[in-house]
């Protein structure tokens, strides 16, 4: 694929990911056994996974980014496995939102567009750093989702199911990142990645 064609892919993935209706190629993690919640649990459930599918929709415009910039076929190889797990991730996250009744995010535009920026970054900064990018960034997304099992609903089995099986995906993200030589990024960045992405959080979960 050449530079312009991928501009395109890149360009039309953008607009899948932030107004159409994505479609897992796995099956939807966990019951289908609705647990009995209140009103107040289920906006609570709803709000949390907002955030995740938020997560996901940068997750999506993140690698994208990478793969365009990446200088080694077998790193961009990698970070397009990455994101077709990731497009489960934002197929399940829709579908637990609309179960619960909640809303997506009014800022998704931004948020891919931000992350898409971010993304291309990481790239021209050459395959190790792009690497050791992907390996923090799920290091720090695994960390959050252990948080919103903590914040989800106890009866909310539905949620818990999927936030389990990202947080599972995302460790084996940063390992294959490592593995295929993805170097440790200076503490000031992931200080910054941090930063960046509470602010994310506090956010997604409002608007």
């Amino acid at each position: 694929m050449n530079r312009l064609d991928q501009l395109i892919s890149t360009f039309d993935l953008g607009l899948r990911t932030v107004f159409a209706t994505p479609h897992a190629g796995r099956p939807y993690p966990g019951s289908p056994q609705e647990a009995e919640m209140s009103e107040a649990e289920r906006a609570h459930a709803a709000a949390l996974m907002r955030v995740n599918h938020v997560g996901e929709v940068c997750a999506q415009a993140l690698y994208a980014g990478q793969a365009l910039t990446a200088k080694n076929a077998q790193v961009r190889a990698e970070l397009e496995h990455a994101a077709r797990e990731e497009t489960d991730h934002l197929a399940w996250c829709e579908q637990r939102i609309n179960e619960l009744g909640g809303r997506k995010s009014l800022l998704n535009p931004f948020w891919f567009g931000g992350a898409l920026g971010i993304g291309v970054v990481a790239g021209l900064l050459g395959d190790k750093w792009n690497l050791g990018f992907l390996a923090e960034t799920e290091r720090q997304v695994e960390a959050h989702l252990e948080g919103h099992l903590q914040k989800l609903p106890e009866a909310d089995a539905r949620s818990r199911a999927v936030v389990e099986q990202m947080k599972v995906d995302e460790a084996q993200h940063a390992q294959t990142a490592v593995v295929h030589g993805g170097a440790p990024l200076p503490l000031p960045v992931k200080w910054a990645m941090r930063a960046a992405a509470d602010v994310m959080r506090q956010t997604a979960s409002r608007i």
